[in-house]
């Protein structure tokens, strides 16, 4: 037995050695030091533990209580989560290769030798045993693998937050766009009550013979006009809450009853924390993914390069056999072997090389992919401070046109009434009011979705701590 020890002995120093391929090392990528500077934008007070439920930060408790559902409820959720119990589960397969294989048996063979052949003989054998296998991980092909699977481990709890990321950003931005359409429509119901007193005060005045048919028909079609886009916003806010529903894994209608009533938009601080460029990088579960998939790349790299070298077994059996049931449990019914194998694979016609080309090829392409997400996580959290400072400098442009729009109808109406103007003025002043006040709560709406798009491009809501069974 001195030699298979020997063997052995050697093999465990060997397998300690290092492995094929290349050792991965993280990528360095140059950011800027700061965002662009915004200086319509006030210093922040919050800290960059805000960002892990950013939208607590809106006050409203309903946004609230529905993201948290979602981020329960949500199919997606599910699916990620059923990708990481995949993924240890390919980890742990992985690690298995670098034990002995053991596999037992029992057999019984009824059987004729040939007369021919020499001594005829009929009758049974039984046999039963231990085999076992044990290819050694010399040049370390196995242990690649395993820093493969590990790697993609990692990269789906990062899948897994990123879809945290995003399912909350979708449930605030659909939850402001419904109670932006409700709002919408609480102005044009407004707006609609005043054109029906107009209408109904152009008609006494028809009647009485101090205006002609024409302010009548004008007075009909600037009310109906906005009766046709009453129906276009109900339309809408139906549209919303369905969307919400499906983002909780709900039927369509599942929310009508709970989401019927008007409420405001929330309110966007201007008061955020967004940190350094730097701070994406580490807080993006999406550029995280990306980094971990360039890792396990690169292992599967040094996976194909192993198979350019001889691999090493050990292989040894043990167990019993004899031709009557009775003496296959006796010490002379023993059976044993024990003995190392090698198999190299010496012409492949160039196979293993192209496959080694293939997987650097692979890992050039995570390579650009992660560079692409840094490239374009920066560019979202430029644009989303961009696209915040300048909609709430619109959205004060739009509250003095609106407060001056209304102090017009007011005058024009004034006017029209002691026949001073005629109704085309008033006409015009209404249309500007309700336009002015349709825009004004349109932007208010995209200041915070813009805020929340902010967030999730600075990677925040995937430290939500949701319980579930991956294990993390």
């Amino acid at each position: 037995m001195k030699p298979y020890a020997l063997i052995i002995s050697m093999s465990l120093v060997l397998g300690g050695c290092a492995a094929v391929g290349p050792d991965y090392t993280p990528p360095s990528m140059a950011v800027p030091e700061t965002w662009t500077k915004r200086p319509d934008l006030p210093e922040t007070t919050h800290t960059a533990e805000d960002l892990s439920q950013w939208w607590v930060t809106l006050h409203d408790s309903r946004l609230t209580d529905l993201i948290s559902r979602s981020l329960q409820k949500n199919p997606g959720v599910r699916e990620a989560i059923a990708r990481i119990r995949e993924a240890r589960a390919r980890s742990g397969i992985a690690e298995s290769r670098l034990f002995p294989q053991v596999n037992a048996s029992a057999n019984l063979q009824h059987s004729r030798n040939s007369s021919n052949a020499g001594l005829a003989r009929e009758g049974d054998l039984y046999m039963a045993g231990l085999d076992a296998g044990w290819e050694l991980d010399i040049f370390g092909g196995t242990r690649r693998a395993i820093e493969a699977a590990q790697a993609n481990l990692e990269a789906s709890h990062e899948n897994l937050r990123n879809v945290y990321v995003t399912l909350a950003s979708e449930v605030a931005l659909n939850y402001i766009n419904l109670r932006t359409q409700q709002n919408r429509l609480g102005i044009a119901e407004q707006n609609l009550a005043v054109q029906q007193e107009t209408l109904n005060l152009v008609k006494s005045r028809f009647d009485a013979g101090l205006v002609t048919e024409l302010d009548v028909n004008q007075a009909v079609y600037n009310l109906k006009n906005t009766q046709a886009q009453i129906f276009l916003l109900k339309n809408g806010i139906t549209q919303a809450q369905h969307s919400i529903a499906i983002l909780l894994g709900l039927p369509p209608a599942a929310l009508q009853a709970e989401l019927e009533a008007s409420a405001p938009v929330p309110v966007a601080s201007l008061e955020i924390a967004i940190g350094v460029p730097a701070d994406v990088l580490r807080n993006r579960p999406d550029v995280r993914r990306a980094e971990r998939q360039l890792a396990a790349q690169t292992a599967q790299i040094g996976v194909a390069t192993a198979d350019l070298y001889p691999k090493f077994t050990l292989t040894g059996s043990i167990g019993l056999e004899a031709f009557k049931l009775d003496k296959l449990f006796q010490y002379d019914s023993r059976t044993f072997g024990i003995g190392p194998g090698v198999k190299w694979n010496v012409f492949d016609a160039g196979s293993i090389r192209r496959n080694i080309e293939v997987q650097t090829a692979l890992q050039e392409q995570a390579l650009a992919q992660y560079e692409t997400a840094v490239l374009n996580a920066l560019r979202e959290v430029e644009d989303a401070l961009s696209a915040f400072a300048e909609e709430y400098q619109r959205l004060n442009a739009l509250r003095e046109g609106e407060q001056a729009a209304q102090r017009a109808v007011d005058i024009a109406t004034a006017q029209y009434k002691a026949g001073i103007v005629d109704f085309q003025a008033v006409l015009e002043t209404q249309r500007s009011l309700l336009a002015l006040q349709d825009q004004a709560t349109q932007s208010e709406a995209n200041v915070t979705t813009n805020l929340v798009r902010l967030y999730k491009a600075l990677g925040g809501g995937w430290q939500t701590g949701v319980k579930n069974d991956t294990g993390t």
